[in-house]
């Protein structure tokens, strides 16, 4: 299988003397209880890390061995939370842009241009360009989409300590067949998203 050139989508901006490009990444969007994460990170240009990818073609294993590696040779990364109260608050996509938009500010103004995993564009105060699929054609946003998937199943862990029963540690939140069954039994806990719930809630 022919290897993805991961700066493909960065030489562009290279070439027109942009350095400092951070890419960014959410973890979190469907889940039914939990915050939304987002990372920020800008890599050296052309740097080499083996098997960086999008987190979700990486095992648990391997996402957790780039993390101190990213984090160690990136110029700068920042990692940020929506609660799930903010998400019932303004909808799932605008908490998206929040958790973004704080990720980008822990970079302390480094970032010349930020590249967005996805579709859906905000004013971040610095120039954006959306990328279908990113975590897959840029460094910086798979470098982005491991540290906020760690960071939010690791935040996810400790709430399953915390709200037992639910299953947190497993599915991280996500609607599986074994999570509704305990929505069902045990009702829903302080960490749930009740706008996710209303259709579940209401057909009862």
């Amino acid at each position: 299988m022919e290897k993805i050139n991961m700066w493909q989508i960065e030489e562009e901006l290279f070439s027109r003397g942009i350095r400092q490009i951070c890419g960014v990444d959410e973890a979190g969007r469907g889940p039914l209880a939990g915050p939304v994460c987002a990372a920020a990170v800008i890599l050296p240009p052309y740097l080499e890390i083996p098997g960086l990818n999008d987190s979700k073609k990486l095992t648990d294993k391997r996402r957790r061995e780039l993390v101190p590696i990213i984090q160690e040779q990136a110029i700068a990364y920042g990692i940020a939370f929506a609660s799930h109260e903010e998400i019932d608050s303004m909808n799932i996509l605008q908490a998206t842009f929040l958790a973004m938009e704080r990720a980008i500010q822990q970079l302390e103004g480094k970032a010349e241009f930020a590249l967005i995993d996805g579709n859906r564009e905000k004013d971040f105060g610095l120039p954006v360009r959306t990328v279908v699929k990113g975590d897959s054609l840029s460094a910086n946003i798979a470098a982005a989409s491991i540290l906020a998937k760690v960071t939010r199943d690791d935040l996810m862990e400790t709430l399953s300590q915390e709200y037992p029963g639910y299953g947190f540690k497993i599915h991280k939140g996500y609607g599986t067949k074994a999570h509704y069954e305990a929505l069902r039994e045990l009702g829903p806990s302080p960490v749930h998203r009740m706008t996710f719930l209303k259709k579940f809630y209401g057909d009862k």
